[in-house]
């Protein structure tokens, strides 16, 4: 079994903001230190949200989304960068692509790319306000996010919330445009109407309908059943994606003071069940992803 790929993905403000430990995105030493932390804690991809705002509402060409600050997103990557050698995957499937393929420009190994349409809705605390997002990603837009990232040679992260992202993922392929192994990651429990349930059978559907020459990476938004259903995804060769976006809670119940405790209870479970933790330079092996210092020298 190939070793495990770790990846950590530390912004909340979104999915989590009541967790009292995640900084605001503009707090950017703040929140590289945590990734930095889970770096060194076993994390080999980093799945970074720069200095970003949700929409309040749904804008004229029917999408709500997120709106990027560029100097934010390049001071936060160039902040990680300069302290470890991890995989560096930008987030925020849900910016436009105008501001997407701008963040390409800051040459990130991986960038996420929903091959699904958005429907999200985001309220774990009563006490906060729903936050929702959406918009359609057309197999055009699709096509053209993946030529994109051909001309700036970033790897594309396959989000996947229901089996159809895997008849898009072929689409593409057919167009000659997708960067092989594909590197799909599975989102269970996120709520809204993308949600698929999170449960054993749901991660063994997906899995079963997976194409061939994919990596599977598993997300799992739901406190009750996270860490059963990663480490199932464990034992079953996958990988894994941690942190506060997706879950801030450890087994105990206990709210997270820091992602690196996060990345740590996986490698834990991973120990037990025998299955190495790859570095950052064995995950780029495992997904055909050179370095940016390589790709650009």
């Amino acid at each position: 079994m190939e070793k495990l790929i770790i990846t950590v993905t530390v912004d909340s403000t979104v999915s989590y903001p009541g967790n009292p430990y995640c900084p605001p995105t503009e707090a950017v030493d703040k929140v590289a230190r945590e990734y930095v932390d889970s770096v060194k804690a076993g994390a080999a991809i980093t799945h970074i949200h720069g200095v970003h705002r949700l929409e309040a509402e749904i804008q004229p060409d029917g999408r709500r989304l997120s709106r990027i600050d560029f100097d934010g997103w390049r001071r936060l990557s160039d902040a990680i960068r300069s302290a470890t050698d991890a995989v560096m995957q930008f987030g925020i499937a849900s910016a436009r692509f105008e501001e997407k393929t701008r963040l390409m420009g800051l040459h990130p190994d991986m960038m996420a790319i929903s091959f699904n349409p958005h429907d999200e809705f985001f309220q774990p605390d009563v006490h906060y306000p729903a936050n929702e997002m959406y918009a359609i990603h057309p197999r055009d837009e699709l096509v053209a996010y993946c030529r994109a990232a051909a001309e700036h040679h970033v790897k594309v992260e396959v989000e996947t919330f229901q089996t159809g992202a895997f008849w898009n993922l072929e689409y593409v392929r057919r167009q000659g445009l997708m960067n092989e192994p594909a590197w799909c990651t599975l989102f269970l429990g996120w709520p809204g109407g993308c949600w698929t349930p999170p449960t054993p059978k749901s991660l063994l559907y997906m899995t079963d309908h997976l194409p061939a020459r994919c990596r599977w990476n598993l997300s799992v938004m739901d406190p009750a059943t996270q860490w059963d259903l990663l480490t199932l995804a464990v034992s079953m060769g996958g990988h894994v994606r941690v942190g506060w976006e997706d879950n801030p809670y450890l087994p105990s119940g206990e709210v997270a003071r820091s992602n690196a405790r996060l990345v740590d209870q996986i490698v834990q479970i991973a120990e037990r069940l025998g299955r190495d933790v790859a570095t950052p330079a064995e995950a780029r092996a495992i997904m055909a992803a050179e370095p940016a210092a390589s790709r650009w020298a």
